[in-house]
């Protein structure tokens, strides 16, 4: 008698749905999504005048494709912080069409800012662990500035190989480039809430809010990569965590380094 096949694992499955391989992805990569499902679908919704939308459902899960279409930026936004799949799904695949040859210019632009972000939450920690020296020399703040530029650069150099490597031996995915870059693209759009460090400039805040953000950035990075390689949350968290200590401990010891 013939052996029974063995059921399909988590990451068959993910293969066989189109997520895992990067065959249908470079074939259909612009192709929008579900929000529920996350399958592909031919198109969002049929516009009949201007005004006059009908959204389409999915041919798999019977719903509406992507209800958010018609939805105001703020409900977006706070199902976003809520870390509903749902509207990540909307934002990565159907708003800014992460994996095709849109988001090609668009991931330069984001990994400056996300530079430029822990270039400010760096200094904001060095200064509260200064001793609010302000006689400082031109010459001395400029040094300053690039050494924090450069303490930023090197954590997100860090934080970037840990996740490859943790996406590359822990999700087991084959290297691929154009897959990578949507999977890196993804977790750097997924740390909008970074931005909240700016209101650091205007009002005063514990040294426990960066703390704060940057457990709410590890949370939405894992809601994406979960979302972008549908795997287990358990595999997610282990890279995010992964690649968020290895940065956390770079920056310290560069802070720490005379």
């Amino acid at each position: 008698l013939r052996a029974a096949a063995p059921a399909p694992t988590a990451r068959c499955r993910a293969r066989a749905d189109g997520f895992g391989a990067m065959g249908d992805d470079g074939a259909e990569g612009e192709a929008p999504r579900c929000v529920g499902c996350g399958r592909r679908v031919r198109t969002l919704f049929v516009q009949y005048s201007p005004g006059n939308i009908r959204l389409m459902k999915c041919d798999v899960c019977k719903a509406v494709a992507d209800p958010y279409i018609e939805c105001e930026f703020m409900i977006i936004l706070i199902d976003l912080i809520l870390h509903k799949t749902r509207a990540y799904r909307h934002l990565l695949f159907n708003k800014l069409h992460i994996g095709s040859s849109l988001d090609k210019g668009i991931l330069c632009q984001f990994i400056l800012m996300h530079i430029v972000l822990d270039a400010f939450r760096i200094s904001v920690s060095k200064n509260n662990k200064a001793d609010g020296d302000s006689s400082r020399s031109t010459l001395s703040t400029i040094c300053n500035c690039s050494e924090v530029l450069g303490d930023a650069l090197l954590g997100n150099i860090i934080f970037t190989a840990m996740l490859l490597l943790g996406v590359r031996y822990i999700l087991k995915f084959s290297f691929d480039i154009t897959r990578y870059r949507q999977i890196l693209l993804a977790i750097i759009i997924s740390s909008y809430f970074k931005l909240f460090l700016l209101t650091m400039m205007v009002w005063e805040f514990p040294s426990s809010a960066i703390f704060i953000v940057e457990a709410f950035v590890l949370s939405s990075n894992v809601v994406a990569l979960r979302v972008v390689t549908r795997f287990p949350k358990a595999h997610c968290v282990g890279v995010c965590f992964m690649a968020h200590a290895a940065k956390h401990l770079t920056e310290r010891w560069l802070m720490w380094t005379p």
